[in-house]
């Protein structure tokens, strides 16, 4: 079945409202932390706020693509909204920290299923060459949340309270509720039923609790060769080759392991982790270099990373368009990255006395190499892969972006904390203090010289994607949980094709 422009639109508006919600929670609470703390009475495991929801979203979302493939998009996606709608309830309603903790990993449930199932839907109705046609619907709300999160959050906080942060997700939520209800009708359910791997989720919900305790744990609340770090670092590791193991054996595997035995999708999947991985070292890094070097004030220091986010957004569009014109995303892949290597390797070597105005460019400069790379390396896994695993392979591009996220935020700060052999703390007088510490412009050139090593490893594995067309087909013909596939096959569907 071929969709209408009109039909694509009301499918984009039903999942629109997810997108937002999904891009603005993982920076909207990020300001409103303190105010919480002192709130809640609770300082210690504060990190668990941000950890919590990071946790089961992230453990969830491969979850979300196999049950949406498999029941549909619209009835997989409409309970995790409602879930995230109740859970920022019980966070707003929070008394003490053990409580909003728990309504934070409540609101990962439901919110890993908000950005798995909108961009399976998009590739239900858009094929990949045409998706650039309509990229700046979702480039401009990722844009717009996670650009405005961060300010919207500290406004709240200063003139509300923190908990109106999460009731604002209500209405927000309910609004998503009725327009995904109503968009997701054009899209035809074909049940294919079957049974959902619980043991695959168990194992991977294990294994990503493992790496984030001990990436919570390192450097702060024991050192990082510790013994308790480098257990549960270990412990993971484990759970990943149980978890591998068990998935190639699955009747309906939560990750199919056919999706890696194709090396332009390993490669694809690698591109995004290490992209995540560099993106967030800058998305944590910048604000901080900003306040403790160039001495701007918190405000300030936002107006001066929105250059790179906005330029993203921009990135983003350009590269749909492009896509859709040429049919092809590894040049795009390789020259973003590139544009970021080259961003990541100047904030490493730039003398300190380079003027703000200089950094600020180079920042938006390298925020366009970085926002061509994440939609380009989006719609090419969804291409690569076979009709009815476009949800499982969305879902686990997505996981191992969250992952990437996860490792780039905290390996950014392991390298600053190396570097100045302390904890950071950017409040008070103790900000005073470190500005004045005279190997920090070192410490930020050593972090900003690690990420730039994350992004040529990115364009080492973008070169060797196989630069497959563009399908000009969508990725199911005329439903919304793709064709229909045996339970078992001989001779899976070749990837790439």
């Amino acid at each position: 079945m071929e969709y209408t422009h009109r039909q694509r639109l009301q499918v984009i508006s039903g999942i629109i409202l997810c997108i937002l919600l999904a891009a603005i929670d993982q920076t909207v609470v990020i300001p409103a932390v303190p105010a919480m703390a002192a709130g809640l009475h609770g300082f210690a495991h504060l990190s668990w706020v941000v950890t919590a929801y990071l946790l089961t979203s992230t453990a969830t979302t491969p979850l979300y693509g196999r049950l949406s493939d498999q029941f549909g998009r619209r009835q997989t996606l409409i309970p995790s909204i409602a879930l995230f709608v109740l859970a920022s309830c019980v966070c707003a309603t929070a008394q003490t920290l053990p409580w909003l903790i728990a309504g934070r990993a409540l609101q990962g449930v439901g919110g890993g299923g908000l950005m798995a199932i909108a961009q399976a839907a998009i590739a239900d109705v858009v094929s990949p060459r045409e998706r650039g046609k309509y990229q700046a619907y979702m480039a401009g709300t990722w844009g717009v949340a996670s650009t405005a999160g961060p300010v919207v959050g500290g406004w709240v906080t200063d003139h509300l309270s923190w908990q109106w942060i999460f009731w604002f997700n209500v209405p927000l939520g309910l609004a998503a509720l009725v327009l995904s209800q109503i968009g997701l009708r054009q899209l035809r359910t074909v049940p294919r039923g079957g049974r959902i791997d619980y043991e695959g989720a168990a194992l991977l919900t294990g294994a990503v609790t493992a790496f984030l305790i001990g990436l919570s744990w390192g450097g702060r609340t024991y050192p990082w060769l510790s013994l308790p770090v480098v257990g549960v670092f270990l412990g993971g590791a484990a759970l990943i080759a149980a978890l591998w193991r068990w998935e190639a054996r699955a009747a309906v595997p939560l990750l199919p392991m056919r999706l890696f035995g194709n090396a332009s999708f390993v490669q694809l999947v690698a591109v995004g982790f290490l992209t995540a991985l560099a993106m967030f070292s800058a998305i944590f890094l910048l604000p901080l270099f900003f306040q403790l070097v160039y001495h701007a004030n918190a405000a300030q220091s936002g107006w001066d990373i929105m250059p790179f986010m906005i330029a993203s957004t921009i990135g983003a569009y350009a590269a749909g368009q492009v896509a859709r014109h040429t049919g092809r995303t590894r040049s795009l892949l390789a020259g973003g990255l590139a544009v970021g290597t080259a961003g990541f390797l100047l904030l490493g070597l730039l003398p300190r006395a380079t003027p703000l105005g200089l950094v600020v460019f180079n920042c938006f400069i390298m925020g366009l190499g970085i926002g061509f790379v994440l939609p380009s390396n989006l719609v090419a896994v969804q291409n690569a892969a076979s009709r009815h695993d476009v949800g499982a392979a969305t879902a686990t591009l997505l996981l191992l972006r969250a992952m990437g996220g996860a490792f780039g935020a905290t390996i950014a700060g392991a390298v600053l904390l190396l570097r100045l052999g302390g904890r950071i703390d950017t409040s008070g007088h103790a900000a005073q203090t470190m500005a004045a510490n005279p190997a920090l412009p070192v410490a930020f050139h050593d972090a900003f010289l690690v990420a730039s090593g994350f992004a040529l490893l990115g364009l080492v594995a973008a070169l060797r994607v196989e630069d497959t067309p563009l399908r000009e087909t969508v990725a199911t013909e005329g439903t919304d949980t793709a064709e229909a596939a045996p339970e078992s096959e001989p001779e899976p569907a070749p990837i790439g094709h």
